[in-house]
């Protein structure tokens, strides 16, 4: 949302400050993620190795090898940071049976999930997430070994570590942090969770999904570690005929919740840069997050700079001096440190932040602009944003912060700009932009009345 620039602040027409653009990204919030620990990470991508396999299909009652063994490792972990925290988790399981394509017979498939509840508003829901089972070169083989140290017992030692570090603050929303079974088989433990969320009644603020997410180097010798890639989706999946042709007539198609939050991650800047790519995953693939799109959540997915196809999905063997497999010696932990300390930051500010408004845009055949949006918990004031249609993201426009629920634009014709609304709560923290186009909410899409 936020590039790093300045903006000045309005406030019944008095000049206030000039402000960093990136307000969401306080010092509290960055002071979370200065307490990663690369030595942790490095341990826990070390031990789901170990298991061998964690392939979904894999054994659930072997203690040392497989699927079940590091389902009941990821909880043990979950569990002791509770304990450090006096108690500050509620671990949940959920779990069900399925059967398909990649799952010839019937298997049961379980999640694993801690939740730290918010002091104030607990039903405002942001999830951390990666995937805990693994794979080689045959998706069905569940019985060779798997190690998946990059995809994804990256993203599985990411969430336990993100897990440790904000356990030891309180915040006003709910944080969950979830470890999930199936995705190899089909995005069965993303489908799971979001059904399990919908079912739970969260207003599901924001899922970041954390997949191959610990290498800097691509199969091609090609290294960045000063970048992370940022996936999201642009027309909402949940949309329905009518908020399609809707946004055919006045736009909006790159401003979907997931979009938004996406350039709210950009602009939180340091500790890696952000790379968006504006397209739900990479091409013919798919992950974790794509299940809670299609319910209407906002999610994005953290995934490297550069991957390496012959360190994923492939046998561990030598082939002409060149080594295929997904183990840990191809891991770059200090860059999965740099990506976990990003999540970290972005938690802890979303956590915080009040829920992002749904604001309204009317401005046709008219000189003047009315944006007008129901009040959300927890906001003290409103700040008010524009862009050109042909902008990227919310840069430096002329703004507007107030504590109330409509503003007028005068002079300001609507059809050269799209403008949004984030919340800011009375300690300064601040929401993502939700635009105000048609499906713009970070609410699931009521169903179209019959």
């Amino acid at each position: 949302m936020r590039d790093r620039v300045s903006r000045m602040i309005v406030v019944a027409g008095l000049d206030l400050a000039v402000l960093p653009i990136a307000a969401a990204a306080s010092s509290d919030s960055a002071k979370p993620a200065e307490a990663v620990s690369q030595t942790r990470l490095e341990a826990d991508v070390a031990r789901l190795v170990a298991f061998g396999t964690r392939h979904t299909l894999s054994s659930q009652s072997d203690p040392k090898r497989g699927i079940g063994a590091a389902r009941a490792w990821a909880e043990a972990q979950l569990r002791k940071t509770s304990a450090a925290c006096g108690g500050c988790f509620e671990i949940v399981l959920p779990e069900t049976v399925v059967q398909g394509e990649r799952v010839p017979s019937p298997t049961r498939l379980v999640d694993v999930v801690a939740i730290q509840r918010g002091v104030s508003r607990p039903n405002e829901v942001v999830i951390v997430q990666g995937h805990i089972d693994s794979r080689n070169s045959d998706p069905l083989d569940s019985a060779g070994d798997a190690p998946g140290a990059n995809d994804d017992g990256s993203g599985t030692a990411l969430v336990l570590e993100a897990a440790r570090v904000l356990s030891r603050q309180k915040f006003a929303g709910t944080i969950v942090y979830a470890v999930l079974s199936g995705e190899e088989q089909g995005l069965y433990g993303g489908t799971l969770l979001a059904e399990y969320a919908k079912k739970q009644g969260w207003t599901v603020k924001a899922v970041l999904n954390n997949d191959i997410v610990g290498n800097s180097r691509g199969s091609d010798g090609l290294v960045d570690d000063g970048h992370v890639r940022v996936f999201s989706e642009g027309p909402r999946a949940d949309a329905s005929e009518q908020a399609r042709d809707a946004l055919r007539s006045v736009g909006g198609e790159n401003d979907s919740p997931s979009r938004n939050l996406s350039r709210w991650i950009a602009g939180l800047g340091d500790p890696l840069a952000v790379r968006q790519v504006w397209r739900a995953d990479r091409m013919g693939r798919g992950g974790d997050h794509l299940p809670f799109q299609d319910a209407g959540y906002p999610a994005v997915r953290f995934t490297v700079a550069v991957e390496n196809y012959e360190r994923q999905h492939q046998n561990v063997r030598t082939e002409a001096g060149r080594p295929f497999g997904d183990t840990i010696e191809a891991m770059d932990f200090p860059y999965l440190a740099k990506v976990t300390a990003l999540n970290v930051r972005a938690l802890a500010a979303l956590a915080a932040a009040p829920m992002p408004p749904a604001p309204k845009a009317k401005a046709a055949v008219q000189t003047f602009t009315d944006i007008d949006w129901a009040g959300v918990p927890g906001a003290a004031r409103y700040t008010v944003w524009q862009r050109r249609t042909d902008a990227m993201g919310w840069e430096a426009q002329p703004v507007r912060t107030t504590a109330e629920t409509h503003v007028r634009l005068d002079g300001v014709r609507g059809d050269d700009w799209f403008f949004g609304v984030s919340a800011v709560s009375a300690d300064g923290a601040e929401s993502p932009v939700a635009s105000a186009v048609p499906a713009g909410a970070y609410v699931p899409e009521a169903p179209a009345k019959p």
